[in-house]
């Protein structure tokens, strides 16, 4: 069975994946992105051999899942696993002429590589799920996880409803995300008048970010404007990046992490003024051995980085969301005490216009980076 590749600008990545030589899985991206208004379909190829089929049909489902916990713990309220959506397709034998049905650009191109044994698959997202996200397990819980997941399978049987071995099916995890709106909102400004016993005259601070949204990777720059007529002397200033990461598919819990600060040591006497600006960079490079960060999705081998804010559609329901993810820049005064402003902000990716997709054909094995994963059958392919 030939492979082939899909080439970008900045990518050369084949998403391909082969079992029993019954059927190969093409798809051209693993990332799906959630514009709010609409969600990007799920679509792609399958390969089939009729002959090794063995009168078998070939079906293909899309499954959301949120789990936490690792398949091989104890089933007593510490595993929790729940399929928040699936939808299944039978591709093989086709319902419906190939020819009747509209293609993508992707799938085009596949087909006429492929030939006359491919077949088209196609999803929608409902447009009530969850994005791609997950909680940062500690160093040593390797396998435990909190996290909604996306999954694209295959697999080969007499019915849809039949029992799949595993040998039988393979499964290709993809993301759903979301990118930073075209449309931003207005430069976050807050400001706070503090006024303190045996003082004439009060506190007032002004806090300020340049715009409301901010790209993975990007310095956030804090203005700072203090007008201290009080008799108060403020010792410290201290700015933190905060990450808020709600649970709310079975809890309301809630964790708050700072994932970025800014212990500055600056001080504003008694009748001074101050006006400053304070760079923070929030990492996850920064906070790999803290649990509970959450984190964007993360796929097979690759790297993954802070979760993004989330969006929400107006009228859906935040309890079928999963896990929720808000950040904000906190400003502290020590004055004797403590003086703060809250500035909500969103961290996202930038909306990139995807690539023109190439195929190129190749042979198997000419390829580098080649892993199999022997437990879910997946062959999986990494640049070449």
């Amino acid at each position: 069975m030939k492979a082939f590749s899909v080439l970008g600008s900045s990518s050369n990545i084949l998403y391909v994946v082969v079992f029993l030589n019954q059927v190969g899985v093409y798809m051209g991206k693993r990332d799906f992105v959630d514009h709010v208004d609409s969600v990007d379909p799920v679509d792609g190829v399958l390969l089939i051999d009729p002959e090794q089929l063995k009168g078998k049909k070939a079906y293909v489902t899309l499954s959301c899942t949120f789990r936490y916990g690792g398949d091989d713990m104890d089933v007593l309220g510490i595993a929790f696993r729940r399929e928040i959506y699936i939808s299944i397709r039978q591709i093989y034998p086709p319902l419906q002429d190939k020819e009747q049905g509209i293609l993508t650009k992707v799938q085009d191109k596949l087909l006429r590589k492929l030939g006359v044994n491919a077949y088209p698959f196609f999803f929608e997202f409902p447009d009530n799920l969850p994005c791609s996200v997950g909680l940062q397990p500690a160093p040593k819980d390797v396998g435990k996880h909190c996290a909604v997941e996306f999954e694209v399978k295959a697999f080969c049987a007499e019915s849809q409803d039949a029992k799949v071995r595993k040998r039988s099916s393979v499964r290709l995890m993809i993301r759903k995300v979301q990118y930073a709106p075209e449309n931003l909102g207005p430069a976050p400004c807050v400001e706070t008048t503090r006024d303190f016993l045996m003082s004439d005259k009060p506190l007032h601070m002004e806090a300020s970010l340049q715009k409301q949204t901010y790209y993975h990777g990007e310095p956030i720059k804090v203005r700072v404007k203090i007008s201290n007529d009080s008799n108060k002397n403020v010792r410290n200033i201290i700015i933190s990046v905060e990450q808020i990461a709600s649970v709310v598919l079975y809890s309301n819990d809630s964790y708050m992490k700072a994932v970025a600060t800014e212990d500055s040591g600056d001080s504003v006497d008694s009748g001074a003024k101050l006006d400053k600006v304070y760079t923070l960079l929030p990492l996850l490079a920064n906070n790999r051995e803290r649990l509970g960060i959450a984190l964007d999705g993360k796929l097979k081998h690759e790297d993954t980085n802070l979760a993004s804010s989330s969006i929400i559609k107006e009228g859906v329901l935040k309890e079928v969301l999963g896990i929720l993810v808000s950040y904000r820049i906190v400003v502290k005064l020590i004055v004797g005490g403590e003086v703060g402003v809250e500035l909500p902000f969103q961290l996202m990716h930038p909306n990139e216009l995807e690539d023109e997709v190439v195929f190129e054909e190749f042979k198997r094995t000419n390829l580098k980076g080649m892993a199999e994963d022997e437990d879910e059958g997946n062959v999986s392919t990494g640049e070449h």
